[in-house]
């Protein structure tokens, strides 16, 4: 939030996708460590 500096819709956009793989990608870690 914030980190798309100069760039509008489309740093926005990309910011958020970003931070949605982020979290599946630790959803992934922590189901296969408890699994």
């Amino acid at each position: 939030m914030g980190l798309g500096v100069g760039t509008g819709v489309k740093g926005g956009i990309f910011t958020s996708t970003a931070t949605i793989l982020v979290l599946f990608i630790l959803l992934v870690i922590v189901s296969r460590t408890f699994i």
